[in-house]
């Protein structure tokens, strides 16, 4: 017979509901599901009857994973809760796991859906069982060995000398030794070091190694290791002192600890390119005061400035995005780097380099790996500037009043979405004293407060004329100050990257 499951389902795709659910009975489950999309429904839900598990979407349009996840922590309930959305980040994902989610998956990418459903309701129902065995054990032996049976993590019970008189069967899975083999033996011979627990040569455990939660080496009975996480307890049984030992197999959580320091260790490698990439140093030309920085999120993401040289001594701005974060997106910022160095110094118009770019990165690029990007070029001495914009977020020229003078706005798709995009030059735009000029990234106006509102374009635009008569790279760094003190405690989501150009 199917394991019965009673299901909370936040989404508010009704298609998406059924395919998890789908994927749930073919794995075995006989499914009971509700669909809710708001915070009341999932308030009623939990409060007319009990629930299994949760999978939630992480953005609805009048909702979110995160919401949901106070919600469930308000009622006590300890409840698997698990994300499954279209597209987020890694870093918005572990906040989402540092606030009580316990895992995520992709939408598409429902496989591990059933292993990750399994092992949530097996840890929870170790949990629960851990917590009555705390409250009862002192009332009722009996009660106490029926819930150590049926929990996924071995328990041994021993005497005062590490004795073991009773082990139950998940002892038996973790190391192969039945639970009769067991009865009179030393912990310490499930440990490939007993010392690591703290037993000393008569095989008597330590003051030292009670109430705490150790990492040693399990040693099964075929001589294999496994990395085992052991907590012990003191207990009074019948007016006598017990030791009861909490044993887990962590191989997953080491194989899982691993996996993210290797990811650390790339998305330093990304940190590196990326920060290899930017210039050193502003173009020094007279008449204009030139700077750009990129201020970085935790997770190396795919942001990048640059000056680059053209025909008859004009400049080139390029501010850019690249979808993603880590080594990738930064290898692919490089090659499009390289690139549009090598285009600018061969092609008049703005519209022709991003044309013949998209041209050559198409092949690397994709609907899930694209490039926005700003390029303008500015004629010193006319004072005339003239830009092409790929899906990027529109750059300001704002003037010595404080009014945009112009919204460099997109006209064109990112580069790699189509290969055969012509992009466009604008016409000519005049440059006057006292004008800025600000290409930046959508860290900026999409930084986010507390309260879920943004940053917004008019906040840049203000503080940037607020300390217009400071130095453009002053400028840029109040801008970044005032951007950091709007977020308050929210961790920075992405790069903070742009140019300032101030016209004398």
């Amino acid at each position: 017979m199917n394991s019965k499951l009673s299901v909370i389902i936040i989404e508010d795709s009704e298609f998406d509901a059924i395919i998890m659910a789908e994927v749930l009975e073919q794995g075995g489950y006989d499914l009971d599901y509700e669909r809710v999309e708001t915070s009341d429904e999932l308030q009623e839900a939990l409060s007319h009857r009990e629930w299994d598990l949760i999978l939630s979407d992480y953005n609805l349009p009048d909702f979110s994973a995160p919401a949901a996840l106070e919600i469930v922590k308000s009622t006590g309930l300890d409840l698997p809760f698990i994300i499954i959305s279209g597209g987020i980040g890694e870093d918005v994902a572990v906040a989402a796991m540092k606030s009580g989610a316990h895992d995520y998956l992709m939408k598409g990418q429902l496989a591990r859906l059933v292993v990750a459903v399994e092992r949530e309701l097996g840890d929870a129902a170790t949990r629960k069982a851990r917590q009555k065995a705390e409250s009862d054990l002192r009332e009722n032996e009996l009660r106490y060995r029926l819930l150590w049976e049926n929990s996924t993590d071995g328990v041994v019970l021993m005497n005062e000398e590490g004795s073991i008189l009773f082990a139950n069967p998940a002892v038996s899975q973790l190391f192969g030794h039945s639970a009769e083999a067991l009865l009179g033996k030393d912990l310490s011979m499930l440990l490939s070091n007993g010392k690591d627990l703290g037993f000393d040569g008569n095989n008597n455990l330590s003051n030292s190694a009670y109430g705490q939660l150790l990492e040693v080496v399990g040693n099964r009975q075929d001589g294999s290791c496994f990395p085992l996480e052991i907590s012990c307890s003191s207990l009074e049984m019948h007016g006598r002192l017990m030791i009861a030992a909490f044993l887990r197999d962590i191989t997953e959580r080491k194989q899982a600890q691993l996996e993210l320091e290797v990811h650390e260790e790339r998305l330093q490698t990304a940190r590196e390119i990326q920060q290899w990439m930017f210039p050193k140093v502003p173009p020094n030309i007279e008449g204009y005061d030139i700077a750009g920085v990129s201020f970085p999120a935790e997770a190396a993401g795919g942001d990048h400035f640059d000056y680059l040289p053209m025909t008859r001594g004009r400049l080139g701005l390029v501010v850019a995005d690249v979808a993603g974060h880590g080594i990738g997106p930064a290898l692919l910022m490089s090659e499009a780097r390289a690139y549009l160095r090598i285009l600018a110094l061969n092609r008049e118009e703005t519209g022709e380099i991003l044309t013949r770019a998209n041209t050559v990165l198409s092949d690397d690029l994709s609907f899930e790996r694209y490039i926005t990007v700003v390029l303008i070029c500015l004629e010193p001495e006319s004072r005339q500037l003239t830009f092409s914009n790929a899906g990027h977020p529109a750059a300001l020229v704002i003037n010595d009043r404080g009014q945009v003078k112009a919204h460099l706005k997109r006209n064109g798709v990112p580069l790699g979405i189509r290969s055969k995009t012509a992009y466009s030059t604008s016409d000519s735009l005049s440059l006057d004293s006292g004008d800025l000029i600000f290409l930046y990234t959508d860290g900026f106006d999409e930084a986010m407060a507390e309260d879920e509102s943004f940053f917004g374009t008019d906040k840049i635009v203000e503080i940037l004329h607020q300390f217009r008569a400071l130095p453009s790279r002053d400028i840029l760094q109040e801008l970044y100050e005032s951007v950091d003190e709007f977020t308050g405690a929210q961790p920075q989501a992405d790069d903070l990257t742009g140019i300032l150009v101030k016209v004398s």
